[in-house]
């Protein structure tokens, strides 16, 4: 199982292409692979709320239109998954 994502701290770029997206399409025939838009991990810094729902999103289109197909992948928004937020608080307070 594959669990990874980019964060949305800025415009999808060529990086995050060569980076990680070309990575995980090769890898979506062979494994059982998860894929986010790590949009809570982007909150590090004051966002725009617009904008940021706006980036989210084109990040998720950037999946797509590279080819990673969701009927192999599980693709998802971090922030539409609770247990992520709630276990960032457990983990919290015990480490």
């Amino acid at each position: 199982v594959i669990l990874s994502g980019s964060t949305t701290t800025g415009t999808p770029t060529i990086g995050n292409y060569i980076g990680a997206i070309s990575q995980w399409i090769k890898m979506q025939d062979e494994y059982d692979c998860h894929y986010m838009v790590a949009d809570l991990h982007a909150l590090t810094t004051k966002q725009d709320s617009k904008e940021f729902h706006e980036r989210s999103l084109a990040f998720f289109a950037q999946y797509l239109a590279c080819g990673l197909d969701p009927q192999k992948n599980v693709i998802f928004m971090q922030s539409h998954v609770p247990a992520h937020a709630e276990l960032t608080w457990v983990l919290n307070c015990i480490a």
